[in-house]
């Protein structure tokens, strides 16, 4: 895994100098009523007399404590760190002259304290924070998946990570420290799958990526060849990786408690599903040229649920995990399904194939229908399913959709851990536009509309019944194709992975 910054917790006490040996401090800020200088947020000992002068310095500056700006500050002595890096938090949730819905305070401190460490990432090797004192988890995750950088492909890799150190914190609070930097190490891991290229992260090297992972807390892995496969009836797995030479593989992550810590058992059993396509070519229904290259990140949905099971592991959340993860390469040749195929899929549901480059429901319509079988309480699956995700909600916000009330409690969860979410419907008239003529159903519809929720009503036919379940499309959210933000890179971002470890823990404590 990407390596993340060493942490190392100071307290504020009286006559300790917190910015010895410190190369920058990262200070808050929020803008000032009617266009006056921004206010500084948080505590202001730690900058001694440069405290009144703060604002009125970053105003000259050019900076006003808008939401993730950062402005330079040299300290000319002032204080032991040369440098103070403010960032700007953003209007105050629920102050009513904010311009459009501000977000809440802790990912107000999440994406300040990835900006600070995104502009002072190769810069400076021991960072102080204030941001701690507003919320200690968020200035821990914002910090590190901020200083977050893909390098395992570069002839010269970047720079030393960042040693953070944060202020007027002591005692207990080192648990929090060490969970929201395993939260945030997770996070990575599931960036650095998304962000290994597909000749190096095929199924097979995908599925021996996860054992180790997996592995290394834990966590028990068994993994289905093509043979296997073929033997189990998984034909929508085996009709979508038929055309590559790489042949597909179905990974299954097992987690328990440990029962001599857990005496009564874990309360709940969740299965988790992750779309596992390494890269999607769209197979014979060749997808456009342009921008194919983002399709490395078709498997963000597999990483996502590979990095939360571990999590949960490393955690020790009180909560039965089993992970169900198909991976496949959709590749155009002679040996590849085609448009007007019929495949058996798991438990024997047959499906027409309308069009290749509807692969993913295909693969998760098997993986699920097994995950079913383990009679979950709780059943999550996560794929970059649509286009039309993005279409509806844009490039950062995953649509949720299932079971009305799990549906409801991952979206909240979705929300406040940081990865966005908002709940769709499954409309019952969309079904029976996935009607064929020759098998039980088509694998898409013969229009383009509710894409994102007919993807969601194909999925619900492998839902055994009963059991509460969700469908997260992460399309958009999963990659980043444009410039970085607040603590998101280009590339992989690890969502969802947040959201499946918030979901397990409330899970873990309420059934």
């Amino acid at each position: 895994m990407s390596s993340t910054p060493d942490l190392e917790l100071l307290g504020a006490e009286p006559g300790t100098d917190v910015l010895a040996d410190t190369d920058a401090l990262v200070v808050g800020l929020r803008p000032g009523d009617d266009g006056a200088d921004p206010v500084v947020v948080g505590p202001t000992s730690v900058l001694g007399d440069l405290a009144g002068e703060l604002p009125g310095l970053v105003a000259l500056l050019g900076g006003s404590g808008k939401a993730e700006e950062t402005t330079r500050v040299p300290t000319r002595g002032a204080i032991g760190a040369p440098l103070v890096l403010a960032v700007g938090l953003g209007a105050a949730p629920g102050d009513d002259d904010a311009a459009g819905e501000t977000p809440d305070l802790a990912e107000q401190v999440r994406r300040a304290a990835g900006a600070a460490a995104r502009a002072l990432h190769g810069k400076a090797a021991h960072v102080v924070t204030t941001l701690s004192a507003l919320d200690l988890a968020a200035a821990i995750e914002g910090t590190l998946l901020g200083d977050y950088a893909f390098t395992d492909y570069k002839k010269a890799p970047e720079t030393t990570p960042t040693e953070l150190r944060v202020v007027g914190l002591v005692g207990d609070d080192q648990a929090t420290v060490t969970r929201a930097a395993t939260v945030a190490r997770w996070v990575a891991a599931a960036r650095d799958l998304v962000n290994t290229p597909p000749n190096d992260l095929y199924p097979d090297a995908f599925a021996q990526r996860a054992r180790s992972l997996a592995e290394s807390v834990g966590v028990t892995v068994e993994v289905l060849d093509e043979s296997q496969l073929a033997e189990g009836g998984f034909g929508g797995i085996l009709g979508v990786g038929g055309g590559s030479s790489r042949p597909p593989r179905l990974v299954r992550l097992s987690y328990a408690p440990d029962p001599g810590e857990h005496a009564d058992g874990p309360r709940t059993k969740v299965a988790l599903v992750g779309k596992g396509i390494t890269f999607d070519t769209g197979g014979i229904s060749i997808k456009p040229a342009a921008n194919m290259d983002h399709m490395t990140s078709d498997m963000s949905g597999a990483a996502g649920v590979v990095a939360a099971t571990c999590l949960a592991a490393e955690l020790g959340l009180d909560v039965e995990v089993v992970a169900t993860v198909p991976m496949a390469e959709n590749m155009p040749s002679g040996t590849a399904y085609r448009p007007g195929d019929v495949l058996t899929m798991y438990g024997g549901t047959t499906v027409e194939v309308l069009n290749t480059d509807a692969e993913g429901r295909l693969v998760l319509g098997d993986a699920i229908a097994r995950a079913c079988e383990d009679s979950p309480d709780y059943l999550l699956e996560t794929s970059t399913l649509t286009g039309a995700q993005l279409v509806a909600l844009g490039s950062r916000t995953p649509g949720v959709m299932g079971t009305d009330a799990f549906r409801d409690r991952v979206a909240g969860h979705a929300v406040t851990a940081g990865d966005g979410g908002w709940a769709m419907p499954l409309p019952e008239e969309l079904r029976a536009d996935l009607d064929s003529r020759v098998a039980d159903l088509a694998n898409v519809t013969n229009h383009r509309f509710g894409g994102m929720l007919v993807g969601g009503i194909f999925l619900r036919e492998f839902v055994a019944d009963g059991v509460p379940w969700v469908h997260l499309d992460i399309a958009g959210p999963a990659f980043n194709t444009g410039g970085p933000h607040g603590y998101t890179p280009k590339g992989g971002t690890g969502v969802p992975v947040r959201t499946i470890a918030a979901v397990l823990d409330d899970v873990a404590r309420h059934g």
